[in-house]
């Protein structure tokens, strides 16, 4: 198929190439279009937490300068065609500028990826992977050394580089049942916020500004607008509060009622608290308590939480605490391997040389010895050879080499340096975004 990759700048061809995007989501069930403020905006399915952006006007304007999409020659055969335009939207694939906090602390320059798809009459063409080709060479364009995204499938994306750098978790507690252990800190002051207000849009903006722990992404204003904006159009109430006195805020919580229609007839009353963000330990303590002893709620749902939470060593019943998952989080891509490498530490001592194959953007193939001093291109033999997609695994210290090696995943030359690799990269704490976008 004929197909043209270009970058749009006027509302309304981004209007339609977003309405486009959302035509094979709506045929699956994920979506409902709504109109509101002259825009078609998706709303989420309750069922299925975060998912892509919202499409208001805010988030259009924001997406411009970056927003690359596809137009086609393709027809949809089911419309006469004389009815047809020429040029006949094909899909689009969306990217903003963010940052990401990667080991050793640094926020490094990312792009974050949403709203890419096709229509259902030009799929198996190609025009995905010109799309996802075609943004990638943007990103490194731009000086944005990593990409990531949330996926709807997960056998899509690994042909491009990207792989599966942090999960998730979903923590169910018994409020009947969970009673915290002596010397558990009791936090600071709880305080609701009115989710409606922009003033206190902002506070929690300002919050999340602390954000440090690997694998966090960056929350621009016009992320916490379409937050508030999907708000708007739920039929379900949200609720929020803040840690800490005022001026020196360090953590919140946003939660909603769990099946709110039989609220009043249930004998088994939950909430759900889908961003749970803390600056400090005191927050965390804080704000943990306050939501279990809400009252005339008998359980408590976290979603997300990183998978190593650990919040059930703080009870004397840990069997109170259910945690699932984990399940795929971040699917991360190195647009720029030798930048990316440079741009987080690693534990001492060692080395390991790393052959990377990237088929996309073959400037990141080749050699790297990497060590605590940081990585360097180099001739000698590898001790693993792994495809970019599989390095991304590795990169934010979610999955150890040799989980990959078993799975024969990558390839491994020398066994100390399979050692060296996992030592050199590992973390303290698994990695956690707890951003959807």
């Amino acid at each position: 198929m004929d197909h043209e990759i270009r970058v749009l700048t006027d509302a309304q061809e981004i209007g339609r190439s977003l309405e486009g995007f959302l035509t094979p989501v709506e045929h699956e069930g994920f979506r409902t279009p709504v109109e509101s403020d002259g825009f078609r905006t998706p709303v989420d399915d309750p069922s299925r937490p975060g998912g892509p952006a919202p499409t208001t006007g805010a988030y259009r304007q924001a997406l411009r300068p970056q927003a690359a999409r596809a137009y086609g020659t393709a027809y949809d055969p089911a419309t006469p065609q004389s009815t047809q335009t020429p040029e006949r939207l094909g899909g689009p694939a969306t990217s903003f500028t963010s940052w990401m906090v990667v080991p050793g602390g640094r926020k490094v320059p990312q792009a974050a990826v949403t709203d890419v798809g096709v229509l259902p009459t030009p799929t198996r063409r190609g025009l995905v992977s010109a799309l996802v080709r075609h943004q990638l060479e943007q990103c490194l364009a731009r000086g944005e050394i990593l990409a990531a995204l949330r996926a709807d499938e997960a056998t899509i994306y690994e042909r491009w580089g990207f792989g599966i750098a942090s999960q998730v978790a979903s923590v169910e507690i018994s409020v009947d049942r969970a009673r915290f252990r002596a010397g558990v800190p009791q936090g600071g002051d709880v305080r609701p916020v009115d989710l409606r207000q922009r003033a206190d849009q902002d506070l929690l903006a300002r919050i999340y500004t602390g954000a440090n722990w690997v694998g966090a992404v960056d929350r621009p204003g016009y992320w916490w607008r379409a937050q508030a904006h999907m708000r708007h159009l739920s039929t379900e109430q949200h609720y929020a509060v803040v840690h800490g006195i005022p001026g020196h805020e360090d953590g919140f919580a946003i939660y909603r009622p769990q099946d709110a229609a039989t609220w009043f007839r249930s004998t088994d009353r939950g909430i759900v608290v889908n961003d749970f963000v803390t600056t400090t330990s005191r927050a965390h303590f804080g704000l943990l308590r306050h939501l279990l002893a809400i009252e005339n709620v008998q359980r408590v749902v976290l979603d997300p939480m990183p998978v190593d939470h650990s919040i059930e060593k703080l009870l004397t019943d840990e069997r109170a605490l259910t945690t699932r998952g984990g399940r795929d989080e971040t699917w991360l891509r190195l647009v720029d391997v030798q930048a990316a490498l440079t741009a987080r530490s690693y534990r001492a001592p060692g080395a390991v040389t790393l052959e990377v194959r990237d088929e996309v953007l073959r400037e990141n193939n080749g050699r790297y010895i990497v060590s605590a001093a940081g990585p360097a291109r180099t001739e000698q033999p590898p001790d693993i050879t792994l495809d970019v997609s599989q390095l991304a695994c590795a990169y934010l210290g979610g999955t150890a080499f040799w989980q990959l090696a078993q799975a024969g995943r990558i390839a491994v030359h020398r066994d100390a340096g399979l050692a060296a690799a996992d030592h050199l990269f590992g973390l303290r704490r698994a990695p956690f975004s707890g951003t959807a976008f």
